[in-house]
């Protein structure tokens, strides 16, 4: 899942024997060899990521992606090619000669004379430790009191107060949790159900949905976390595409036509990046009138959130470093008085609005002991400040609600669309 966290290592042959002089190969996208007319030998090269490998005793069969196509390049080489790290997510530059295939599946075909594995990555092996978060948590993680407490049926008789002997919820997010064991295992995920006590029906809100959330040890940069955060979205939807072709197809064909392209586009550009000091500029000098005034501040509104993504020319973008005031506790103090920021971090997608949000976490004892008092937040974490005392380091993390996830690459414009059971304000059937 994490193929972003892959190492660059150097480049290496697949191959030991020398290649035969040809002239230089013509540099071709995937797209553009996928596309191309009457192929009748011409030698190309063609860079990108491998999809999937299926090896047999004399051929061996690569699919090998660079995000310019939803459709994969399929890559033809004799079984003497065959090695340990021509593997799901590793880095390819493949010269030979592009044929007509023979597969009623494509077009075309590039017969490999030459392979060479530009950075290695077993996505098996990754770094990351799943952790089971609990669902039943004392802790409000985002700080907003959007939460659904927990409470045993009045048919039970418990003594004292309550089960718990303190107020318990349904968890709005595993990272507190996450925090404690990246001190233990450095790169941490969990992947399960969230709740928020919103009073929102709107297209992208749910009272019950699933994140994917990561946590990560000896991060020292917003850009370091940003990293990780494209690559998760990047690899993971060329997964999806290489996995589930025709689910995919048959919502981009009679649910949105046209997402086909928007995705590409997001998949072979390289997101942007704009501070929350920067969106506010742009928002002011927007013609468009907006419902919610931008102002610094202020938080962003989904309408913020989309015109931002469509004037960054539909290409994902991140927005960074908002004002103190706006974000949880647990965020890092950017300590750039007079605005007064966090390094914060969120994911604008097109037709969707935020994707990710995530940040560095404040690892300082004393920043985060006046922020908690602050708060009038020192006792119920004290625990999470003791994390501070005992071997802190600089970490990160982030979350990406799965729902909208779904919504962003099928172009679904209605989260209640992309789950069986959907739970929201008024509604919780079955």
């Amino acid at each position: 899942m994490f193929g972003a966290r892959c190492l660059l290592r150097a480049l290496r042959s697949c191959s030991s024997a020398p290649c035969p002089r040809h002239k230089p190969s013509a540099k071709l996208s995937v797209r553009d060899a996928l596309g191309a007319q009457n192929a009748s030998g011409e030698r190309v090269k063609v860079q990108g990521w491998i999809r999937s490998v299926r090896s047999q005793k004399e051929v061996l069969f690569l699919h090998v992606n660079d995000g310019s196509s939803l459709e994969s390049l399929q890559v033809v080489a004799d079984s003497s090619f065959d090695s340990r790290e021509l593997a799901f997510g590793s880095s390819v530059e493949v010269q030979g000669q592009l044929v007509q295939s023979l597969s009623k599946r494509q077009n075309v075909e590039l017969k490999a004379e030459k392979i060479e594995v530009v950075g290695n990555c077993d996505a098996k092996d990754s770094g990351f430790v799943h952790i089971h978060t609990p669902v039943i948590t004392s802790n409000d993680c985002e700080g907003a009191g959007e939460l659904f407490q927990v409470k045993p049926s009045s048919k039970i008789k418990v003594p004292e107060e309550n089960f718990f002997n303190v107020p318990v919820f349904l968890t709005v997010s595993g990272q507190l949790h996450l925090e404690v064991m990246s001190g233990a295992f450095t790169q941490v995920f969990t992947f399960g159900p969230t709740f928020r006590a919103e009073n929102s029906q709107s297209r992208r809100h749910l009272a019950e949905f699933y994140m994917v959330e990561a946590e990560i040890s000896f991060l020292e940069s917003l850009q370091d976390l940003m990293q990780v955060m494209e690559g998760l979205f990047k690899t993971t939807t060329m997964t999806v595409l290489s996995n589930c072709p025709e689910d995919v197809e048959l919502c981009h064909k009679f649910i949105a036509p046209g997402q086909k392209d928007r995705l590409e586009h997001m998949l072979k550009n390289n997101f942007l990046i704009i501070s929350y000091t920067e969106a506010v500029e742009i928002l002011k000098q927007a013609s468009q009138n907006f419902t919610f005034t931008p102002e610094w501040g202020a938080d962003l509104h989904t309408e913020h959130e989309k015109y931002l993504v469509k004037h960054c020319g539909d290409i994902p973008v991140f927005v960074i470093n908002y004002p103190l005031a706006l974000k949880p506790f647990y965020m890092r103090d950017n300590e750039d008085s007079p605005q007064h920021t966090v390094a914060a971090v969120d994911l604008l997608v097109p037709g969707v609005g935020e994707l990710f949000g995530g940040s560095l976490r404040e690892e300082r004892y004393h920043f985060l002991e006046q922020r908690l008092a602050r708060s009038g937040l020192t006792e119920a974490y004290q625990w999470y400040l003791d994390l501070r005392r005992f071997g802190s380091v600089p970490h990160g993390g982030f979350g990406m609600g799965f729902e909208r996830y779904l919504q962003c690459i099928l172009g679904i414009d209605n989260i209640k669309d992309v789950i069986p059971f959907p739970r929201f304000t008024h509604s919780c059937l079955l």
